[in-house]
Formats: structure tokens, C-alpha cells, sequence
């Protein structure tokens, strides 16, 4: 065991110690920083009063180990081959801010139990990869040391920064040269020492500095860190506030970096969320001039009635405004938490703070430290151990020996670490292994022997962004801003009474950006009347769906909501605005998606077509045996009275017309659109014509014929009949093609008649040709009604009048029947019945035309005679006269 001795002057009375130990607190207790004094030792301590706390200080943190150890007035050190260097917030000194830095000493400040711990890490960490104990083997045969600073200002943390740009100049071999510094503690004790240890590339590894600026290399290349940028931390508090909709928010922040570069992150990040900000307040440094701000900002808490509040802040200015929120007596309300004040006992120790709501934060994932826990209780024990059996002035005999007790008692009566000492000194912990693992490839221990030699700090750069390995299960590695690509904890405060506990609820994982929170784990203590029911915090509540936002302010979530009608929907993207749906879409009122509109066509496979192809085929059949019939029977009385070949070509339209039926089945196609109305208009044109000459032609021969029989006689030498049906034909046939060729129907999509469908059909259905179209077959309609009328007291076997008259009585029925139809209706129905119509119409004059015929051929033959048809024509004779 080596032993250890110093001297120490203590109320001018000398006091010799002598003992194998190591020290616990490496630190100066009265020096905000470990000021260097150029070789005047602890003998001299007695020339300024600090140096008294300092030997009373250093004596009480002697325990075992074989270490050596010197005090050249600068704190605690361990020599060894190679130092790294932790600066440690062992106190509180933060006091009324006056604008201009305080140097105040760090005794006269609280002591600080959570620096101790992160302290006693470093201390662990060291002896372990010295002593070979630890997970990871490095730098076999090498010894490192360290020295500790007590940085409880901002001012100490400059100071201390500056000691150890002076030990790179010193060419004292008494003096060891930190390679590697682990700290500061927060980001506003970082900047300026990771500037100045930047400009002489000297690494440094924060373990709680998360301002995001300080991932900027061009600023502070050695800049390295453990714990999690803020850029993450108000990534996973956005994802927090979205996840339970806390859309109407107040930001609260600190008036350091920490708080303000965080402040400035969320909000500008905010409105991509649609969370609207009401009220940002700037927490200031506690003093009397303060009180005031303090109250002020709790009052406009109130005034814009939020439930969720946000605190971007250290736990030390959190610490000073919580009273004022507890003064006014605020419940109910949802505080969200960052890494440094949420899982803090500083925060939950305050009296009356359970009161104040929901706390939900998140929090540095944390690992236990196998072995850590048992080294600090060793510690104590062995100094305690100590003070009692080698000092002679006992502890209680002298007030600036109990003053730097403090932090040793702290530690000997509240012992058990919390969540945050757990997660800080796991990270303390990661960053001098990092150093270590750095130091061991520069000086090429890989191969079981380490190649000491003179190292200087920019060496473990290099190294260290390269860095990999694995400690209880955590990855350590640094990304190119030499950030960790670690997630946090979201974590809620548990009440048992007045006993206070953490409870883990879920996580946050930056790449990808993923949230995971358990709503059932957390204890809510809003205004519901269930544990279990998540607090509400908006301007407005949120509209129904489909409803999009009528914006009543200047916050976006201040709105009223008013329906989307229809035929538009809500895009969830831009809510203020109904947006039209696609034409070939339609959305009810009130919708926030489109639907695809019903397609209306006459198919295939409907029951309605299979069933008109069943009608086509009869119709078909009885046509074609209509003409067979005639065709055998073609020179008999009956035939040559209905019109002999005449028929045959009335027979041949009628089924034309029939099978332009076929074009109105499926999906319109730009030769069904031209040949569906033009096919039936000429074949049904032709057959009218055929039927009006015939009564004509029966009219004149019993009529006019004697009273003008010149002309009759060259009426029919020039095949006037013929010619007729021609002309008339022509006629039609020219108007179809002109019609077509100047305004041709195509497939088309009628989107005005049904909101919610889609008619498929051809284009022009009525339009100014198929109108003239149908004037022509109106007119050919009554020519032919007027003949045939007129023929209404013609012997039996030439009376076509009720045959004709209702023929076409069924066909102007069927039609007038399907345009009104159409007007009203373009449903399947509507298009069957357009077939119905012209296979009806067809039937109509197959029907009331030749099936009389079809009758006497078939069934009363004896009718069918030469005799029997002039009998009929004397007795019509014979009637007249």
C-alpha cells in the first residue's frame, strides 16, 4: 500500500497525516476554479484562508487505493503516464444575476450532490481501465491520472478552462497535461471553454451539454458529447405534443443558451405541427428585481388557458420560478419536461410540487454501471474511517472544517442515486472510455503492449470520432457533428403520497424519428374525472370531420368549423380550404376523401341485357321466320297484297333496326356511337317508306286510279313504288351522314346529370341532327298513318289502316315513353329501356303488320286464293255502287 503524505495547517496548529489511501473529491473547495500557484504547496495554505478549507477538505476525501497523489494547490489529481481532466458542478453559486460575471466561491455556494456522483464516475471509470476491471481492456501497462475541477459558476468553468490551456505551455515535469477534458455539466458552461479548448483541438466530451449550436465543427471542432443533441430532445417533444394533440401550448425557457437556443428550435419548428405557441416567456435569474417578471409570466399562463406547458430550461432557473407557480396555486396542468429539470430531485423536492399536475419529460437513456454503486459506499466508508481514527482536531471542532465536509455528508446521509445521477454518470462514465479508447489506438495497444511515448491532445481527435464499442448494452459512437445518435426515455412523475418516483412510458429514437408512449402507464392529473383520461389543451376544439377551419385570430388553432359540401373534401394536409374532388370522384357533405363515382352503362352480364338479348333473338326469330314464310309463299294473293318483294325488304330493315340494338350493350365505342341511331333511324326510315307507298298504292288502285289513270299508268310504268322507297331512303341515309360527319357522337362521360355517378354513353344523343332525324321519321310516320287511314273502307285483304295505325301507335308510345324517361332518368334502366323501345317498335309492325298475313298463309289458306280476293273486290264493288 503506498503511502500518501501532506501537511496541513489548520488554525495555525501543524498536522501531520500519513496514510495509504487515495482521494475521493479531487477538488478546491473554497476556488470557484483550481488556481495553480507556481510551487507553493498545502504549507502554505495558511497565507490565505482558502487554502485552510482546501487541507480540511482534501484530508476528508482520503480512501484506499494504490495511487499517488499530489496537491499543488489545484485540486485533487491522480498522477499517472497520462491525465484526462473532469470538470464537475460540486456546487451551487448561481446568485442574482447583476449582468456581469461573479466570481464567488464555490464553498460558499450549496454543495451538490449530483456533481459528486458525476465526479465519483470519472473516478471509477479511471481506476478500472487501470486496474484492468472494466468491460473493455485498454491501454495495458499504461496508468492514467486526472484532475478534478469544481466548475459551480460559469465563471469557473472559463477559469478552469484557462489553468488547463496553461498546462499545454508549461514545461514542468511535475505538471500533468490533460490529453482529454470530460465536461462541462450544461451548455452554458460549455460554449466559451469548448471554444477556447477548440482553437488548440484539445477533445472534450460534455456529458450534459445538449445546446444543439455546440454540433457546430466550424465553431468547436473537438467538441464531442454523450448525451443527446437538443436538436432530438425538441424533435421528441414535438412528437410528444402531436401524439396527444396538445395543439395550444406556452413555451417557457431559460435566459442561458440552453434554454433560449431550445426555446428558438421548438418554435420555429412548431407551426409544421399546427401547435400554436400563445405565450413564450423567458425565465430570468432569481433576485428581487425579478419577482415581478416571474408573477407576470404565471399570470399570462393563466390568460391564454392552456393546459400544456412546455419548459425549455436548467433545473436551477425552473428551480427559482416553480414558488410563483405553486403561489398562484396552478393544477391541472401538463408540464412537459427536458432532460435536465424533469428526472431532477431538485425540481421534485420542492415543497407542495405534486400539486402542479402532470409532468411528463424526457429523459438521457440510462444503464446501470456494474460496481459503481458499491465503489462510492466503499469510499465513504474508508473516509469516514479515516476522519475518525487520524484526525486530531475533531470534525465538529472547527467551522471551516465542517464547511468542506459538506458534500461528503450529503453523500454519507442521501446516498441512493435517482434517475439523473444514474444517467449522468453512465454518461461520464462513456466519455472517459471514449477518451481511453482514443488514447489506446494512438499509442497502438491493439497488440497487448502499449508504445508509450509523448502524446499531445489534437492526436486523440482522430481516434476519437472513430471510436465504436459497447457499454451495458449502449452503444458509444459520434456522429460527424460529434453527437451521439441516441434517443431519450419519456418518462412521468409517479406520486405516492409525498414519496416521488420516475416512471419510464416510453421512448424516442431519432433515425427514423419514432415515438412509442404507453398513455396507460401514465398517472394524468387533469380536469377528468379518470386517472386514465389525457388532458386536452386547444384554442378551439377540433372540427368534425369534414369540416375545414373558418381561422377567428392570428393563431391557426383558434378557428370555427364549417361543413365542405358536396362534391369537395377536406385534404387533412391544408384545413382551412375545401378542395374539389377529381371529376371523375364525388364526396358527400362533410367528407374528408373522395369516392370513385358508379359507372352507368348498359353491361354484358346485367340482368337487364341478358334478358333484351333474349327479346333481340326472339324478334330476330320471328322476323327471319316472317321471311321465310313470305319467301315460299311469295307469289300467293296474300304475299302480292302485302307488297310481294317489297315485304322481304321491310323484313330485311326490321331486323337491321333489331340488331342496332347490339350497340347499346358495354362500353360505348366510336363505332357503336356511329352506327347506334343512324342504323335504326334508315332501317326503320326504309320499312315506313315501304308500308306509306303500299297504302298509297292500294288507295290509288281503288280510287284515283279511274278518276286519273294517265297518271297511275306512268306512275307505275316508271316504277314509281320503287323509285319512291329510293328517294326516301336516300334521303335518310344522306341526312345520317351528314349529320354524323358534321357533329360525330363519340364515347363520352356525362358527369353533370348524377353527382355521385358516371353516365357512359354517346355524345349528341339529342342534338340539332338527330332532331331533324327525327322529324323526317315523324313525317314519314304520318304520311303513312294518313294512306293507311285512308284506306280504312277498302275491302278486308287491302284494309291496312288498324294494322298500321297500331303499329305505329306502339311505336310512337315506346319512344315518347323513352324520351321522357330520358329526361328524367340515365340509370341502367333508362339505356334498356332506349333498347326496349327500338325492339318494341320493331315487334309492333312485325306484329300489327304481317303477322295477319302470317295467319292466313298458315292457318286459313283458303283465304289465300285468287277467288276468295276478287270475291272481296265485288263485294267492295258492288258496296259502292
Amino acid at each position: 500500500m503506498a503511502a500518501c503524505t501532506f501537511t496541513l495547517s489548520c488554525s495555525s496548529q501543524k498536522i501531520d497525516v500519513t496514510e495509504a489511501g487515495t482521494p475521493l473529491n479531487p477538488k478546491r473547495a473554497s476556488h470557484p476554479f483550481p488556481v495553480k500557484n507556481h510551487g507553493i504547496g498545502l504549507e502554505g495554505a495558511d497565507a490565505h484562508p482558502s487554502r485552510f478549507t482546501l487541507g480540511c477538505w482534501l484530508m476528508l476525501q482520503l480512501a484506499a487505493g494504490k495511487l499517488d497523489y499530489t496537491s499543488q494547490a489545484e485540486g485533487m489529481q491522480l498522477q499517472g503516464d497520462y491525465s484526462f481532466a473532469g470538470l464537475f458542478p460540486l456546487h451551487y453559486t448561481d446568485g442574482p444575476g447583476t449582468g456581469l460575471p461573479a466570481l464567488v466561491p464555490c464553498d460558499q455556494g450549496r454543495p451538490n450532490k449530483h456533481g459528486f456522483h458525476l465526479m465519483q464516475a470519472m473516478r471509477f471509470a479511471v481506476e478500472e481501465i487501470n486496474n484492468g476491471t472494466g468491460p473493455l481492456s485498454l491501454l495495458p501497462g499504461v496508468k492514467l491520472g486526472y484532475q478534478m475541477y469544481d466548475i459551480c459558476s460559469n465563471p469557473a468553468s472559463v477559469l478552469a478552462t484557462i489553468d488547463l490551456l496553461e498546462q499545454q505551455h508549461q514545461n514542468s515535469s511535475n505538471t500533468q497535461k490533460a490529453l482529454g477534458v470530460i465536461g462541462p455539466d450544461s451548455s452554458s458552461k460549455s460554449f466559451t471553454p469548448a471554444a477556447l479548448l477548440g482553437g488548440y483541438l484539445i477533445p472534450q466530451i460534455s456529458y450534459e451539454a445538449s445546446n444543439e449550436m455546440l454540433s457546430n465543427k466550424n465553431m468547436y471542432p473537438s467538441f464531442f458529447r454523450t448525451i443527446p443533441s437538443d436538436k432530438n430532445q425538441v424533435a421528441a417533444m414535438i412528437e410528444l405534443l402531436v401524439r396527444f394533440n396538445w395543439m395550444w401550448i406556452a413555451l417557457l425557457g431559460s435566459d442561458n443558451d440552453y434554454g433560449l437556443q431550445g426555446m428558438m428550435s421548438l418554435s420555429e419548428q412548431a407551426p409544421q405541427y399546427g401547435i400554436c405557441i400563445p405565450y413564450q416567456g423567458i425565465i430570468p435569474t432569481a433576485s428581487d428585481d425579478t419577482v415581478q417578471t416571474m408573477r407576470h409570466m404565471v399570470d399570462n399562463i393563466l390568460k391564454t388557458k392552456v393546459n400544456t406547458i412546455v419548459v425549455f430550461s436548467s433545473k436551477t432557473k425552473f428551480h427559482d420560478f416553480l414558488p410563483y407557480v405553486l403561489e398562484r396555486n396552478i393544477t391541472e396542468k401538463v408540464w412537459i419536461g427536458t432532460e435536465d429539470w424533469s428526472p431532477s430531485t431538485l425540481i421534485s423536492g420542492i415543497p407542495g410540487i405534486q400539486t402542479i399536475g402532470t409532468v411528463i419529460g424526457v429523459s438521457v437513456k440510462d444503464a446501470a454501471i456494474s460496481g459503481f454503486a458499491n465503489f462510492q459506499k466503499n469510499t465513504i466508508k474508508a473516509s469516514m474511517q479515516h476522519v475518525n481514527e487520524h484526525l486530531n482536531v475533531p470534525i465538529s471542532s472547527g467551522k471551516d472544517c465542517l464547511q468542506s465536509t459538506d458534500l461528503h455528508t450529503l453523500a454519507r446521509n442521501n446516498f441512493s442515486m435517482d434517475k439523473y445521477d444514474i444517467t449522468s454518470s453512465f454518461s461520464v462514465y462513456k466519455a472517459v472510455y471514449a477518451l481511453a479508447q482514443a488514447l489506446h489506438q494512438v499509442l497502438d495497444c491493439d497488440s497487448g503492449e502499449c508504445s508509450k511515448r509523448h502524446v499531445t491532445p489534437p492526436e486523440l481527435l482522430s481516434p476519437l470520432r472513430e471510436v465504436r464499442f459497447s457499454l451495458s448494452n449502449s452503444s458509444v459512437y459520434f456522429d460527424i457533428n460529434g453527437d451521439p445518435p441516441t434517443g431519450y426515455d419519456i418518462v412521468s412523475w409517479v406520486w405516492r403520497g409525498k414519496d416521488w418516483s420516475l416512471r419510464v412510458v416510453g421512448s424516442f429514437t431519432p433515425d427514423p424519428v419514432t415515438l412509442t408512449v404507453d398513455a396507460g402507464l401514465i398517472e394524468w392529473h387533469g380536469k377528468g374525472d379518470s386517472e386514465s383520461e389525457v388532458p386536452q389543451s386547444f384554442c378551439s376544439p377540433p372540427c368534425p370531420k369534414g369540416h375545414k377551419k373558418l381561422l377567428t385570430g392570428q393563431h391557426e388553432c383558434c378557428f370555427d368549423c364549417q361543413a365542405c359540401p358536396s362534391a369537395t373534401f377536406l385534404n387533412k394536409s391544408a384545413q382551412t380550404e375545401c378542395q374539389a374532388c377529381l371529376p371523375e370522384q364525388w364526396a358527400p357533405p362533410s367528407s374528408e376523401e373522395c369516392q370513385n363515382r358508379t359507372v352507368i352503362l348498359l353491361d354484358w352480364v346485367h340482368p337487364l341485357s341478358i334478358a333484351l338479348l333474349f327479346f333481340l333473338a326472339t324478334c330476330l326469330l320471328l322476323t327471319s321466320s316472317t321471311a321465310i314464310i313470305l319467301l315460299l309463299n311469295l307469289n300467293t294473293p296474300v304475299a302480292k297484297s302485302a307488297g310481294g318483294r317489297t315485304c322481304l325488304l321491310m323484313l330485311a330493315a326490321l331486323t337491321i333496326a333489331a340488331l342496332s340494338t347490339l350497340c347499346h350493350f358495354g362500353k360505348p365505342s366510336p363505332v357503336a356511337c356511329v352506327l347506334k341511331q343512324p342504323l335504326f333511324i334508315i332501317s326503320f326510315s326504309v320499312c315506313l317508306a315501304c308500308i306509306t307507298v303500299r297504302s298509297l298504292q292500294v288507295v290509288c288502285i281503288f280510287k284515283f286510279a279511274s278518276k286519273l289513270p294517265p297518271a297511275y299508268d306512268r306512275w307505275m310504268k316508271k316504277q314509281g313504288p320503287e323509285v319512291t322507297i329510293f328517294l326516301v331512303s336516300v334521303t335518310i341515309l344522306f341526312i345520317s351522314v351528314l349529320r354524323v360527319s358534321l357533329d360525330t357522337p363519340l364515347p363520352s362521360q356525362d358527369l353533370q346529370f348524377y353527382h355521385d355517378k358516371i353516365v357512359q354513353e354517346c355524345s349528341k344523343t339529342l342534338s340539332v341532327g338527330s332532331g331533324i332525324e327525327l322529324a323526317y321519321v315523324s313525317l314519314l310516320s304520318v304520311l303513312c298513318f294518313s294512306f293507311s287511314y285512308m284506306g280504312k273502307d277498302l275491302p278486308a285483304n287491302y284494309n291496312e289502316a288498324k294494322c298500321v295505325t297500331f303499329s305505329l301507335m306502339v311505336y310512337m308510345i315506346s319512344w315518347i315513353s323513352f324520351f321522357t324517361l330520358y329526361l328524367i332518368n340515365r340509370e341502367t334502366f333508362t339505356m334498356a329501356a332506349q333498347v326496349f323501345a327500338t325492339l318494341f317498335s320493331v315487334l309492333a309492325f312485325l306484329a300489327g303488320y304481317f303477322l295477319p298475313k302470317i295467319y292466313i298463309i298458315v292457318l286459313r289458306p283458303h283465304m289465300n286464293t285468287t277467288a276468295h280476293f276478287q270475291n272481296c273486290i265485288q263485294m267492295y264493288t258492288m258496296s259502292k255502287n
